[in-house]
């Protein structure tokens, strides 16, 4: 954090945001980690993930929703998946889950938290004839390129189950020798593969849209909207 302190000097930086999520959420020392890295100058502030979902929605995802369609955000983390509901391009409803990749490797992830969020998706999707997916994330990121050789096309849920499929055949090392996943990516996709099909099997969404934007995004829209009202 020193070095970001110095290189925020070298460039006279005016204005910054600094953003901590699930993990600082759940750690017991949280604020003393915050207290430690203001003496350094660098004021963090540690977020929920309804404001996670608001900053990410500044970094004009709104611009690539249709007005008369619902969409479910979903943006899935080492820490947390957080779920917004849109409809008309307006916020509806927004919840985070304790439930990420991290986390499930560890086998930290509890049933009860795995059934809130089917009971969630499954309530704030029912009153709705068609749902429309749109993921956020490092590894949907990357399902989207290993699914569309062009990334920019929604993935269906039926190709993502394959795609699942096709990872889980090979182990963690060959996923990284043979289908060349990076170290820190290779394991982690599997479980957040398992997080976006439930997703979509209990929302009934058909396809999910991948943006690849996310919360740096919303970060750099929110300072700019910031600074130009000033």
């Amino acid at each position: 954090m020193r070095a970001f302190r110095e290189l925020m000097d070298v460039y006279n930086v005016e204005d910054y945001m600094a953003c901590a999520t699930s993990a600082m959420r759940d750690v017991t020392n949280g604020p003393e980690v915050v207290k430690r890295v203001s003496e350094i100058g660098i004021d963090i502030a540690i977020i929920d993930g309804t404001k996670e979902a608001e900053i990410i929605y500044n970094s004009h995802l709104e611009a690539k929703m249709d007005m008369d369609k619902v969409y479910l955000y979903i943006d899935v983390g080492g820490g947390s998946t957080e779920l917004s509901l849109f409809a008309n391009a307006k916020l509806v409803n927004s919840k985070s889950f304790n439930l990420g990749t991290i986390r499930i490797l560890d086998n930290k992830d509890e049933q009860e938290t795995w059934d809130d969020l089917k009971e969630w998706v499954t309530t704030n999707t029912k009153m709705y004839k068609q749902v429309y997916g749109i993921g956020t994330g490092g590894n949907i990121n990357k399902l989207s390129r290993l699914a569309n050789e062009k990334g920019d096309k929604p993935i269906s849920y039926a190709k993502l189950k394959a795609l699942y499929h096709y990872l889980t055949s090979y182990s963690l090392k060959e996923r990284i020798t043979l289908l060349g996943l990076n170290d820190d990516r290779a394991d982690v996709i599997i479980p957040a593969t398992e997080i976006f099909m439930t997703i979509m099997k209990y929302g009934h969404l058909k396809q999910i849209m991948v943006p690849r934007v996310g919360l740096v995004d919303g970060v750099i829209h929110t300072l700019i909207k910031k600074n130009l009202l000033k």
